[in-house]
This record gives structure tokens, C-alpha cells and sequence, in this order.
């Protein structure tokens, strides 16, 4: 009977798609890290910071994730305009013993739309990284119909010397007119927000509540 019991149930199982780390959604540790700051400004175009717009959208990330999600606990690398180094980042993330981080920045050059990034190194990681990063990066397209410009891998300091999976989003281009347009709205921030928020909760099975 017990042996019956065994084959109904690995029968039943077969085919479901579990979240990454559903069974460490409970102790899920999710670092965010709004890009630049304090003298720091990043890009800047079109009347906009890329500081002051990293730092919205991960203050409504945050936001989301705690009003809408359980099963996480939430620090930030910042919640306020200051200058923190790239190191000063990854050092406290790792510290802080992060199961996930991501780095929100907006980009500049003249195109458009929303880009991922993972570090393009070898590492144990590498392919559940990526499949976190695509989970979220589907949810961002999805929520802000952004033109997608794909899912990237880069050097990038922070997605490399973090030790736990991490991804870098660049969201829209600050000069180019109509992204930027996009950016001065704060219901489009939102959407932003809620992309992220949806894709970290759906990648790293974190429960509604």
C-alpha cells in the first residue's frame, strides 16, 4: 500500500513547476540596490536624475514586496540620497547574507526600452541566476510595455561580487524624449515597481498574501 501510495504521489508531482527556493521562501533575504546616489548622480537627460528615479522605484519595489508578499525580509543599499561605493554594496549585501540582489538603474545612449543583466563569468549559480532574471524580466516587460532590448550578461561590479544570484535591470533610456516622458510619470514608476515586484515574488516563490 505504501509503495502504491509512493508511484499516485511521484505521479502527481510530475510536470509541476516549483519557484526556485519555495521551500526557503520563509527565510528569502532580498537585497535591493538602487543605482548611484548622493554625488553619485548616474545619468542624467531631460530634466531627470537616474539617482532620484533608481531610488523611487526601489522604494515602491520594497513597498509592493512587503504589502503584497510574505515570506522575505527586505534591505535596501540605500533609502536615501547618499554615496555608496560599488564595494560598500556587495560587502553588505553578502554580510547581510543575501539569498538574491538587484541593482535598478536606468539607461543613456539614445535607444529605448528595458534590459537585464547577469554576470557573464562561470559560477555554480549561473543557471538559476538566469532563470531568476528572466522570470523578472518578463514581469517588468509585461507590467510597463516596454520594447524589450533582451536578457544580457555583462561585467558589471555588482552582479560579479555578489555571492548570491544577482541581476542589474536597466529601465528605459533617460534621453531618449519618449522613454523619458515614461519616467516623469509616477504611475508609470509604478508600474515599474510592480514588475519587479511580481517577477522577484513569482522567481523566488515567495507566497501572496
Amino acid at each position: 500500500m505504501k509503495l502504491l501510495v509512493s508511484i499516485i504521489l511521484g505521479i502527481a508531482l510530475v510536470g509541476i513547476a516549483f519557484p526556485h527556493n519555495a521551500a526557503n521562501a520563509a527565510d528569502t533575504r532580498i537585497f535591493i540596490d538602487p543605482g548611484h546616489g548622493g554625488s553619485d548622480i548616474g545619468a542624467s537627460a531631460n530634466g531627470l536624475l537616474e539617482k532620484d528615479l533608481t531610488l523611487d522605484i526601489a522604494l515602491k519595489t520594497r513597498d509592493i514586496l512587503n504589502e503584497q508578499y510574505s515570506g522575505h525580509t527586505l534591505k535596501l543599499s540605500r533609502t536615501g540620497d547618499v554615496t555608496k561605493s560599488l564595494d560598500e554594496r556587495t560587502n553588505e549585501a553578502n554580510k547581510w547574507g543575501t539569498n538574491f540582489f538587484i541593482s535598478i538603474h536606468i539607461n543613456a545612449g539614445k535607444g529605448t526600452g528595458f534590459e537585464s543583466y547577469t554576470w557573464d563569468g562561470y559560477y555554480p549559480e549561473k543557471e538559476r541566476t538566469n532563470a531568476i532574471r528572466d522570470t523578472i524580466h518578463d514581469e517588468v516587460v509585461k507590467a510597463t510595455g516596454f520594447t524589450d532590448r533582451g536578457e544580457k550578461e555583462s561585467n558589471f561590479h555588482v552582479v560579479r561580487e555578489t555571492k548570491a544570484p544577482a541581476i542589474l535591470t536597466e529601465n528605459g533610456f533617460i534621453d531618449r524624449a519618449k522613454d523619458a516622458k515614461k519616467l516623469k510619470d509616477d504611475d508609470f514608476l509604478n508600474q515599474i515597481a510592480q514588475g519587479h515586484a511580481d517577477g522577484i515574488a513569482r522567481a523566488l516563490g515567495l507566497p501572496k498574501k
